[in-house]
């Protein structure tokens, strides 16, 4: 199907409503990840407006990471009952226990069907919430072996990019959030619609989820023997 005739057969199909809930500590380079894939406005080439995001949190204003600033005009947490799909807080300081708040409103949503997602360590949260139990998660390869101490009872996928298990999903650290995304918006929309986010956003259209989150890759001693620099 090309795209003008893509974009005429889902012109008249409601936007996908995404909420991005951020708590104390979430980290903006997973937040910014989201808001770039499903926060972007209507574009000309695809006609439609596929996604419909918002941000919401527990507080009027919530400290980031390392308290580098804060957010301030975030919607109410209520409104995370309108979302089809909510993004879980992520925090660095694993140590630190989600808002009560935070952690009902994610059950809550779960109860409904909604769909939700865990970049880096919002498994954590998600765990915390008590949703993984028995389940598969993907999580930076630094906390594998801290989150299988904290949460046994969760499968963790070693070394993959993300997870997909049907209604959560689970990523691992960083530009694996983009991977992510790309890939709800292939199960939400067709890879037509994913190759064009990715290509707006100048990135790998497609790494699969099973995918090494990184390959050792070592370096041969220095010598004084020309071919080294070849060899390098």
């Amino acid at each position: 199907m090309s795209q003008d005739s893509y974009a005429a057969s889902t012109r008249r199909r409601r936007p996908h409503a995404v909420a991005l809930l951020v708590d104390e500590g979430s980290n903006p380079f997973e937040m910014s990840c989201a808001i770039e894939v499903f926060g972007a406005r209507r574009r000309p080439q695809l006609g439609f407006e596929p996604y419909r995001a918002w941000i919401a949190s527990p507080a009027g204003s919530v400290p980031m990471r390392d308290g580098l600033f804060s957010l301030t005009g975030a919607e109410d947490i209520a409104s995370l009952d309108r979302a089809d799909t909510i993004i879980v807080p992520n925090r660095p300081d694993v140590d630190s226990s989600s808002r009560p708040s935070v952690i009902e409103a994610i059950r809550r949503a779960h109860r409904r069907g909604a769909r939700l997602i865990g970049l880096c360590t919002g498994a954590y949260t998600l765990a915390e919430a008590g949703l993984l139990t028995g389940r598969r998660a993907a999580v930076h390869w630094l906390l594998t072996e801290d989150f299988s101490r904290r949460h046994p009872d969760v499968r963790v996928e070693p070394d993959v990019l993300f997870v997909d298990d049907d209604d959560i999903l689970t990523s691992a650290g960083s530009s694996a959030a983009l991977d992510l995304a790309l890939h709800v918006v292939r199960k939400d929309w067709g890879a037509e619609i994913a190759n064009h986010v990715s290509r707006r956003l100048v990135f790998s259209t497609f790494r699969d989820g099973g995918q090494t989150q990184f390959v050792e890759r070592p370096l041969p001693e220095a010598t004084t023997v020309p071919l080294a620099a070849t060899l390098r």
